[in-house]
């Protein structure tokens, strides 16, 4: 899987530390902290309707990722979304959009790895795309990675940071599979998600799903959770394997950029009947229908 160019993103105006300006003319100091280092903390939001949906439990998620990482200073959330309300407004965006957010420690007065380099307060990039979900609906091929996931004692995936090498590495051997995404496990071999979503199967006739010691705190894994525990649908946040993902009788990925998209095939093994399954149809209304009517108004 693939993205396309969407020509509407041609001229997008971008927002840096406040400055807005043509993509093309978009200046990140080579002195930021994300730049230097990845040491930078992002959430993608995507908008609906003029209303981004979850959008204070991401701005939670960015805050407790940046408190774990000793930034000095954080931006109040008033101002994180005015910034995204002039970004989207310098665009004329109100729908089908999603926001890549990312907040950096700043910008250092010389190279170096030590934060204390850091004088003059944090980054904040505001990113928005005309952008669909990017998953096929019509099912995805997952391939296992040798790359792991790193549990709290290596890298705490709690921390939702800009660094993402892990994920990086595990694309790449999936598009060298002919696979659409990475199955990652963690360091006992159990699955922890893919390399960009949230993954969960029905097995045995139970929704099934990671917990979060090798896998960040999804928001829309949070999401698809709350609308199984609203409709009675039998759900388990636990370890399970690859074996008993091969078995389930249908499975499905999730996250804010693509939603939820059927999974139909891992490791050559086809899924279910190698359609997307029912749970999966029902989930995806689900999550539709409270997206269409819940959210923070952020642009008329």
């Amino acid at each position: 899987m693939k993205q396309t160019f969407d020509e509407r993103n041609r001229d997008l105006i971008v927002n840096v530390a406040g400055v807005l300006s043509h993509r093309d003319q978009a200046r990140v100091s080579p002195f930021d902290s994300a730049v230097q280092g990845g040491d930078a903390v992002w959430e993608g939001l995507r908008v609906y309707s003029g209303r981004i949906f979850k959008l204070d439990e991401h701005l939670a998620r960015l805050e407790h990722s940046a408190k774990a990482l000793a930034y000095e200073q954080i931006p109040p959330r008033a101002s994180i979304v005015a910034e995204i309300a002039r970004t989207l407004e310098a665009n004329g965006m109100r729908d089908g959009v999603h926001v890549r957010l990312t907040l950096s420690r700043g910008v250092k007065y010389t190279s170096g790895m030590d934060p204390r380099l850091n004088t003059s307060g944090p980054t904040l990039i505001v990113l928005a795309e005309w952008k669909a979900p990017v998953y096929d609906r019509a099912g995805l091929v997952l391939s296992t990675s040798s790359v792991r996931r790193f549990p709290p004692d290596c890298m705490d995936p709690k921390i939702h940071h800009a660094n993402l090498i892990q994920s990086i590495l595990a694309k790449i051997e999936a598009n060298a599979a002919g696979a659409d995404d990475a199955l990652m496990l963690d360091r006992r071999g159990f699955i922890a998600e893919t390399n960009a979503t949230h993954l969960f199967a029905v097995v045995e006739g139970v929704l099934v799903t990671s917990d979060t010691s090798a896998c960040p705190e999804g928001v829309t894994r949070a999401t698809v959770l709350e609308l199984a525990a609203e409709h009675g649908i039998p759900h388990a946040v636990r370890d399970w394997s690859q074996a008993e993902l091969y078995r389930a009788s249908e499975a499905f990925c999730s996250g804010t950029m693509g939603e939820l998209a059927a999974v139909t095939k891992v490791d050559g093994r086809v899924i279910g009947d190698g359609l997307p399954g029912p749970l999966t149809a029902r989930l995806t209304a689900l999550y539709a229908e409270r997206t269409a009517r819940e959210g923070t108004q952020i642009v008329p």
